[in-house]
């Protein structure tokens, strides 16, 4: 492994003229995000309402989507203020793991709230006995530890690249595709690991989730009443939509060769599935939330009674 010194993020050096704007558009993101997220954990954790797997499983992805953005933003907002964009190897190589490693948690977590969701549909009278606390938590400790082990391959075969091209990472933070460009040693067999591990564990993942939902709109289609089958559905609809995007915008930037990629068309990809879908889980699995809806009401009017 070749590191010659430094790394140099770019990230967004390439729009000077807005660099104010930028600075302040990604600092309201990345306090959104963070207190959208606290805001939803407390409320969940609060509330005796609320103690079920589906809230459980939320509170873990929040916790994942404060994390997440952590790992990037902090780094990219000090260049912007700082002006300072240089990245150690040993940091790139941290940044990185934890990155892949929240990254991988959320694909497992996204596959585990579709299950739970399924089973809540077409096992209602069973739901309790099957998603029990014990369960529930062990559903989730193996996302975690999955999470843990599946970053390992990127980031040792990181330590194998030897860097003496350049050291400028035309990204906001230490991606793996864009690490992989800046290697002068072949990264073929990398590439082609990468895709397969895509394939294993995403597209895996995809077809457990599609699976739930085929069950569950074949249990909806043997509800009579029209009202049943939409309050039904509507607690997986905004699980669907979070699954769609994140889906979409991972595949796009990690499912093609290396060289088919324009640097800012992966930048924005990325914002996606780094910035925006944290700052709008809350929104989404709240907006139409109406238990989660009335838990907030209780918790304001609990504020306020404490006040007076």
């Amino acid at each position: 492994m070749t590191s010659g010194g430094d790394f140099i993020l770019l990230g967004f050096t390439d729009l000077p003229d807005i660099r104010a704007p930028l600075l302040a558009g990604f600092l309201i993101i990345y306090l959104v995000t963070i207190g959208g997220n606290i805001l939803v954990m407390s409320v969940i954790y609060c509330d005796s309402h609320l103690q079920t797997p589906m809230y459980f499983f939320l509170t873990n992805l929040s916790f994942i989507d404060i994390s997440s953005i952590s790992v990037t933003f902090p780094k990219m907002l000090a260049s912007f203020y700082l002006q300072s964009t240089h990245i150690t190897l040993r940091v790139c190589l941290v940044q990185l793991y934890f990155f892949f490693f929240l990254f991988a948690t959320e694909i497992f977590l996204l596959t585990l709230m579709a299950y739970d969701r399924y089973v809540a549909i077409c096992y209602p009278l069973h739901y309790t006995m099957i998603m029990n606390k014990s369960v529930t938590f062990r559903l989730a400790a193996g996302a975690w530890l999955f999470g843990l082990t599946e970053p390992l391959f990127h980031t040792i075969s990181i330590t194998t690249f030897s860097f003496c091209k350049t050291h400028e990472i035309n990204h906001f933070f230490c991606d793996f595709t864009a690490l992989m460009k800046l290697s002068c040693t072949s990264t073929q067999t990398t590439e082609i690991m990468t895709f397969i591990t895509g394939v294993i564990v995403g597209i895996f993942s995809w077809v457990l989730i599609i699976t739930s939902y085929v069950k569950i709109i074949l249990a909806l289609l043997r509800i009579q009443s029209v009202m049943g089958r939409h309050k039904a559905f509507s607690t997986c609809t905004s699980h669907l939509t979070i699954v769609i995007l994140f889906y979409g915008s991972i595949m796009f930037v990690y499912m093609r060769p290396a060289s088919s990629y324009s640097d800012m068309q992966s930048k924005i990809s990325s914002l996606v599935y780094v910035a925006l879908i944290p700052m709008c889980n809350p929104i989404i699995y709240t907006l139409k939330n109406k238990e989660f809806k009335d838990a907030l009401k209780r918790k304001i009017l609990c504020l306020k009674s404490r006040s007076e």
